[in-house]
Parts: C-alpha cells; structure tokens; sequence
C-alpha cells in the first residue's frame, strides 16, 4: 500500500530503490506516527471534519496500535512503502471510512517532520539523563581522586603537574557544554510542523494551537516553508550536539588508552574491562575505550554527513532527506551505548599512587620553582633564565609540592562551583 497510490503500478526495481530500508527505520519512528495521528484525529473532530464518535473510534484504534509497537509486534510488510501507509491501513482496516479519513489535511510531508521531531525531543532528554549521570560519576572519582598527583603534558612532553581531581573534573565540566549544546538541539526540535502539509499549508481551517497543545511541542513553527525546511536542519542540529558529546567521550577514551599503557601507567583497568590476545598472555587490552573512541569519532562525521545531504537544495521537499535516517538513527543508538558503557566502566578505574616518585617527573615543578623565586623579588625573565641555568648544569632540585591557590587550580579545584554550574545548564 502507498498513500500515493493511483492504480498504476510501480516497477519492481524503482520502488526497491526509492523506498530503501525505510521500513525498517521507520520502526523507530511508529509510535510517534500514531501519536501524530491522535492528535490530528482530535483536532479534525474539533474542526467539524470528523465526527466525534469517529475521532473517539479512532483515537482508541491508534492507542491500540501503540500498544502493539511497544511490546514489540508492530511490523511493516514488504506490501508497505513506510509506517503511514500501515497505520492507514490498520486503521481503515479497523474502522473503513473513519480510517480513510485520517489523512485530512495533511501530507507525509508534515506527518514525517512531526514523527522526527517528537523522536529527536525524547533522544535529546534521554540523553541529557546520560550525560548527567556520567558526570555525577566523573565528579564522585575527582572529589576522591583529587589530592592524586598526575604529570600534566603539553605536545606529549611533560609540562606540569596535575592530579586525577582535576582530569576527572576536567571532563566533568566539558560535559556541562555538551548539555548547552543538547539544549539548544532541544529548543530547535521542540517545535510543532503539524499542519504545514506538503509545505504549503492547507485549506481546511485546520487548528495548529490545538495539535501543538495535544503533542506537547513548546511553540509552532508558524511558517509552513520554514516547517518543511527544518527537515534536515533539525536532524543536523541534533547531530551536531550529539557530536559534541562524542568529542567529549572520545577524547577521555583516548586518555584512557594512553593511560593505562605500560609506558605511562597511571591507571589501571579490571579485568572484566579488558580483553587479551590470542597469542600474547600478558595481553590486557583497553578494548572497550577503543571501541568508544572509534564510535564516537564516527558520530562527529555525521552532522557533515547531513549537510553534504541537504546542502544547496531550494526549498520544499525532496527525496533527499529520506536519506537523513540512515546516518541519524544508528548513529543515536550507538552514542547511547557509548555512555552506558562509559558509565559502567568509569566507576571502575584505579588510579595509581606516588606516580610523581619517578626522578623523569622531577620537571613538571620547575614553574613553580621559578614562581617562588618571583614571588621573593626577582623578575620573572630572570628567575626563569636562573631555572633554565640549574636544568642544564644538573643543580635543579624539584620542591615535589604545588601552592596553587587560583580558581580551578590543582589545588582548588571548585568541584562545588561545577556542580552549581551544571545544575544551572541541566
């Protein structure tokens, strides 16, 4: 069954073309298609396009239909080009004429954009929990950590010294910018298109306060080309803060990795979080932060994905977009795996002590060597030449200690003003 259906047959291989793996995507997609059609099943009857009993019958019938998708028996046959042809078909199944009505005033178009964004608005808040949880963890392992001394490095080199506290908590309040971002992918999707049909509106006098109202969208997109238009873009803007999570998550996955090699050492992994080789023994391997890493740095290419998808097309619809799903979808669900793993695995990290003993990290105070010398008189350029004298001819003694007292130092992390701060974002 096609919606467009007008009696003449598709060939066989277009249709195979056209319609993809659409069917299954649109699986995600299902209860969100029947929730669309309730609300638009009761603002017809509010209009006088439907008869209560009608909207009554067919309320219950999507409501029905809602339960079978959530016990997972909801399927679309191959004899169905996408999730509205089946609803359709179910409901007209059901009802005949009422079912056949369900369609008024509205278009795919519109149906598909209010399916998406009622999705993408229950993705952005799942993921927002996530997030949050994760950096609950990451601020538990700083308030512990945070008198553990780390090397800090700048180009792989020792620099200064840091402290597990401040790693942790480093990546704690990174993740109050990704929430930033996955609010404003939420203010964009939280926008009704309900009623702006193939694009360009209706000539029914069709209620669109009332749908927005009933799907619990903060405002309407008022302008129905600029509803038609926010497909694409709204997928993009959610990738976009799905990618800045990434970033966050791939980023502490590749310090983990580095971490815990043997040349650095400063971690270490249990090892229900490792996994060996098939020839080496010894072998206890970060696969899990690998695969982490990998996948999220494969989320990053997707907003630019999208946008060599929808760039420079005029507006109105186009085929194109049905392509969004293909990246966007699996991408979601992959993102959301990283972060319960990440969330099952972090509470899990040793961080080792004394790390500092080793003469190589002697360095890393040499700053503060030379801030003391400054701070009992003698000018900058000068106490730092004076440093510069000892390293080269072997009398530097490194005073193994920091007196950082500045916000956000080592020795102040302001772990409570990051925790007030996300509280703020959340």
């Amino acid at each position: 069954m096609k919606l467009w259906e007008k009696g003449i047959p598709t060939d066989k291989q277009i249709e195979h073309f056209t319609v993809g793996n659409d069917r299954e995507l649109d699986l995600v997609l299902a209860k969100y298609d029947a929730l669309g059609s309730i609300a638009h099943a009761k603002m017809l009857a509010q209009i006088g396009l439907l008869e209560p009993a009608e909207a009554d019958d067919l309320v219950l019938a999507l409501q029905d239909i809602i339960t079978t998708i959530e016990k997972g028996d909801f399927e679309i046959e191959d004899s169905f080009e996408d999730v509205h042809s089946k609803i359709e078909y179910l409901l007209t199944e059901k009802l005949g004429d009422a079912g056949k009505k369900i369609h008024t005033a509205r278009s795919r178009n519109d149906q598909v954009l209010v399916d998406v964004n009622l999705y993408l608005k229950d993705v952005v808040i799942a993921l927002k929990e996530q997030v949050k949880t994760l950096f609950d963890l990451l601020m538990e392992s700083a308030e512990q950590y945070q008198n553990v001394l780390l090397p800090g490095y700048t180009h792989l080199q020792i620099a200064m010294p840091s402290s597990f506290g401040m790693w942790f908590s480093a990546y704690a309040e990174t993740l109050i910018d990704d929430i930033t971002m996955l609010n404003a992918a939420l203010k964009v999707v939280d926008q009704n298109p309900l009623g702006s049909a193939a694009g360009y509106g209706s000539s029914f006098p069709i209620n669109r306060t009332f749908t927005t109202r009933e799907l619990g969208f903060a405002t309407l997109k008022f302008n129905s080309v600029a509803a038609q238009m926010s497909r694409g873009k709204s997928e993009k803007t959610v990738a976009f803060a799905m990618s800045s999570v990434a970033a966050t998550l791939a980023k502490f996955s590749m310090d983990v990795c580095l971490y815990m090699s043997q040349n650095f050492d400063f971690i270490s992994l249990p090892a229900h979080l490792t996994t060996g080789s098939s020839i080496m023994p010894h072998k206890k391997n970060p696969d899990v932060f690998e695969l982490i890493r990998g996948k999220c740095n494969k989320i990053q290419a997707l907003p630019y994905e999208i946008t060599l998808i929808t760039n420079n097309l005029p507006s109105g619809y186009h085929r194109e977009f049905q392509l969004l799903k293909e990246g966007l979808f699996p991408a979601i669900q992959n993102l959301k795996a990283c972060l319960d793993i990440a969330i099952f695995s972090i509470k899990d990290i040793k961080v080792k002590d004394n790390i500092l003993a080793d003469p190589k990290y002697n360095y890393l105070f040499t700053v503060d060597t030379l801030n003391e010398m400054v701070v009992a008189g003698m000018p900058f350029r000068d106490a730092y030449k004076a440093v510069a004298e000892q390293l080269e001819n072997g009398t530097y003694e490194s005073p193994k200690a920091t007196q950082h007292t500045h916000e956000g130092s080592i020795n102040n992390l302001c772990l409570k003003e990051i925790k007030e701060k996300m509280l703020n974002a959340f």
